[in-house]
């Protein structure tokens, strides 16, 4: 019999540990060059900025258009993948809070989640925005904007319910 192995790290056993790989489809182009300087969101004053798609992805585009709503994933490649607690919106006066209860582009697997509106395709390039993303930020996948989120108010943990706005329930989780 073979003894399974836990990765000391993150305690997880091997086996349950799937393979993943990502392959970049392109690149963000912006004149945010600095984390620092970029807003947390692309409604607090980010600019546009060019996303160069790699050849391979560039069929993709077909029935983009301009004026297209979409969502890029990204991944944020200066982001702490060690932290799993932050101040929200790095305010020390608001309480230590999960990172997956926040928008912290740190966390385990940063993957950033930008809605921006497409202004123009230009071969291999999309002209896209308002856009938080720093420049050379790589770009992992393109998604339409099918409808909006409604927002959910929070589940009261002892009900089991959710409860939406408005009043309504949606049942059990």
């Amino acid at each position: 019999m073979t003894a399974s192995k836990t990765d000391a790290r993150t305690g997880i056993l091997a086996e349950e540990i799937l393979p993943a790989e990502l392959r970049p489809i392109g690149v963000i182009r912006s004149r945010l060059k600095k984390r620092s300087k970029a807003p947390k969101q692309g409604s607090e004053g980010a600019p546009d900025a060019w996303l160069e798609v790699r050849p391979f992805a560039a069929q993709g585009f077909d029935g983009l258009a301009a004026g297209d709503e979409i969502i890029i994933l990204t991944w944020l490649h200066r982001a702490r993948r060690e932290v799993l607690k932050v101040h929200p919106r790095s305010d020390p006066s608001r309480p230590l809070t999960g990172v997956f209860a926040t928008r912290s582009p740190d966390r385990p697997n940063p993957i950033g989640l930008h809605r921006v509106t497409l202004r123009k395709i230009d071969k291999n390039r999309l002209r896209i925005g308002p856009i938080e993303a720093i420049d050379g930020t790589p770009v992992i996948d393109i998604k339409p904007v099918l409808c909006e989120v409604e927002r959910r108010e929070p589940v009261p943990p002892e009900t089991g319910t959710r409860v939406r706005s408005g009043g309504r329930s949606d049942g059990p989780d």
